[in-house]
């Protein structure tokens, strides 16, 4: 009983995904659905109980393991956009595959369970970034990094509107250039992010667009990081261990950047009180 409890999130996890393959493979009886969910939740739930286990870099099985699958597999191999045009364009087809369910279980519909576990296991522009030198925060954030963000989204949602109405012939091979093209600007964007503010995951932090869907539903995530104050020494070492600059020593909510937390567990393993945890919790305002 005593392993079942240690290892709770990790087997809820998994579960979650199997449960998920299962639904899939029933509605639309392709045998994909369940190897597909199983890997994913597999190496996402390895991770977590490596993690919970005390071996802190584990996170990286995950985001490579994961991370490549979808970028190298799904992305270049079988020329699926996996990207945020790619949401676009497969939900104007209304074709719910691909970028729709990965957009829909990882970072719409997911996060009000996992928060945004997604940034933290399994994004490959993350799994890149995070082999960098600068782990922690080199230099406190710059202004509202929000408006930046939501501008991308914008001018994204705007290219796809250019090309599926200008250019709908020839959409699916631009589709898939924009998939190679828009990595490599991320990549590019995010590293040089990494080296002028001297943190590995500034890209997330400034320009990521996909937070548009990741933080209202992160808000009122059931798996979120909760501080016991009676434990509580106040040495400070969670708060500098947090790479997204979250007020992990607040229990509430609206804390300081919550919505910004990749469940990345830094926090609670760096706690020599234990009086950080990951579970599950009821909304708290």
């Amino acid at each position: 009983m005593n392993f079942f409890k240690k290892f709770s999130v990790p087997i809820v996890i998994f579960v979650f995904f199997e449960i998920i393959g299962l639904v899939f493979w029933y509605v639309w009886d392709h045998v994909f659905y369940i190897i597909n969910f199983t890997y994913i939740g597999f190496f996402v739930a390895l991770t977590i109980a490596l993690m919970i286990a005390g071996k802190k870099n584990a996170r990286i099985i995950s985001e490579f393991a994961v991370g490549l699958y979808m970028l190298v597999f799904l992305g270049i191999m079988q020329k699926e956009n996996m990207q945020l045009e790619g949401f676009f364009f497969f939900t104007a087809m209304g074709i719910f595959q691909a970028a729709v369910i990965h957009y829909f279980v990882a970072k719409i519909g997911g996060p009000f369970f996992f928060g945004r576990a997604w940034c933290g296991y399994a994004c490959w522009t993350a799994m890149v970034l995070d082999i960098l030198p600068f782990k922690l925060p080199g230099k406190p954030r710059k202004g509202k990094p929000g408006i930046l963000r939501l501008l991308i989204f914008i001018v994204t949602l705007a290219f796809f509107c250019v090309v599926w109405f200008l250019y709908h012939e020839t959409i699916n091979s631009i589709m898939y250039i924009s998939f190679i093209a828009g990595n490599v600007l991320y990549y590019i964007a995010g590293i040089t992010l990494a080296f002028v503010f001297r943190d590995n995951r500034a890209f997330c932090k400034y320009l990521c667009p996909v937070t548009v869907f990741l933080k209202p539903a992160s808000y009122f995530s059931l798996l979120r990081i909760r501080y016991n104050e009676k434990k509580c020494v106040h040495c400070g070492k969670c708060v500098k261990a947090c790479p997204m600059d979250v007020d992990v020593l607040n229990d509430r909510r609206n804390r300081k950047n919550g919505t910004e937390c990749i469940l990345c567990l830094n926090c609670v393993q760096e706690c020599p009180k234990k009086a950080l945890s990951w579970r599950a919790s009821a909304y708290v305002d």
